[in-house]
């Protein structure tokens, strides 16, 4: 007998630990989304106000540390209100959020593969850099890395929209559309159809990052000059890229294969690990590692203390 029951809310697995953990665990996690906010609001403010900054690689950085905001705030609000409460959504909530999600992770490849096409035409093809990377192909090139993304993941959504559902747990913290389609009564048809296209597109984005890779490298060999270069400027860029594959690796192969042998907790930190890890560790990476930001930063400390031992001291009669 079908069940015919309207679910219109939905619960996720949750986290379940003593309320006293649950706290704990409530400001840890406060405390890391503030320095998320904090390292990407930095770095964004600093190529805005920065004209210098004004470059391709830092106005395409200054969009990575965007999406990361725009990803996280998807997923931590939610987070530390479950963590204080019952962990239910609806499903329209659900929608919004597995939207929100997705669209963040497609945008990171995008941002992450226009950032690889940079370096490969500024250490590759150095006479041509400016014939190529003009103001009007980044603005294009920005706005297809955000429009496509989206376009993607609302299709992607669009396809759920109106189905009826057999069952309301969501077997991770967050919701996914691939839960969605687990628990509906039958798989939506044209679903399946967008997300084979959207992995192949998103594949296909990964692959020109490596290709690019292999060419930088094979040019850096025999130049030392290009292998400061690339020191300097790929090697953060190459470091969150593996960083963010490997975290979205994670948690795909669990999702799509499961494992009984790994327990609910270490899932869940598999889940949530490129929305904890690489929002955070970016900002910084590329904040030390890219000599421009890090003399900025460094400039304005030392202008702020040398203000701070000029301010003249008021002596009150």
């Amino acid at each position: 007998m079908e069940n015919n029951t309207v679910v219109t809310e939905l619960t996720l697995s949750g986290l379940d630990f003593p309320m006293e953990h649950r706290i704990v665990l409530f400001l840890l996690t406060l405390l890391w989304y503030i320095i998320i906010l904090f390292g990407n609001t930095t770095l964004i403010v600093a190529i805005i106000v920065d004209k210098k900054l004004h470059e391709p690689m830092y106005i395409f950085l200054c969009n990575l540390c965007i999406n990361s905001l725009y990803g996280t705030v998807g997923f931590y609000p939610k987070f530390l209100l479950d963590l204080l409460t019952t962990h239910a959504i609806s499903y329209a909530g659900c929608m919004l959020q597995g939207f929100v999600i997705h669209s963040s992770v497609c945008a990171e490849f995008c941002i992450l593969a226009l950032m690889a096409y940079d370096r490969y035409v500024a250490i590759c093809k150095p006479l041509m850099y400016h014939v190529i990377m003009t103001k009007l192909k980044i603005s294009a090139f920005l706005f297809l890395s955000w429009l496509i993304p989206l376009f993607c993941m609302f299709m992607n959504t669009a396809t759920l929209l109106g189905s009826r559902l057999c069952g309301s747990h969501i077997q991770k913290v967050y919701c996914v559309n691939w839960m969605i389609v687990n628990i509906a009564c039958s798989p939506p048809r044209g679903h399946t159809g967008v997300s084979y296209f959207n992995v192949l597109f998103f594949s296909a984005l990964f692959v020109l990052i490596i290709w690019s890779y292999i060419c930088l490298i094979r040019t850096c060999v025999t130049s030392t000059e290009n292998q400061r270069k690339f020191m300097q400027t790929c090697l953060p860029h190459l470091i969150g890229l593996m960083n963010f594959t490997i975290s979205i690796l994670l948690d795909l192969f669990y999702m799509r294969f499961g494992s009984l042998y790994i327990s609910q907790h270490l899932n869940n930190f598999m889940a949530m690990e490129f929305l904890l890890v690489p929002p955070a560790v970016n900002p910084f990476v590329y904040g030390f590692r890219l000599t421009a930001i890090r003399r900025k930063f460094v400039n304005l400390v030392f202008i702020t203390r040398r203000n701070a031992k000029c301010e003249p001291v008021n002596m009150q009669t």
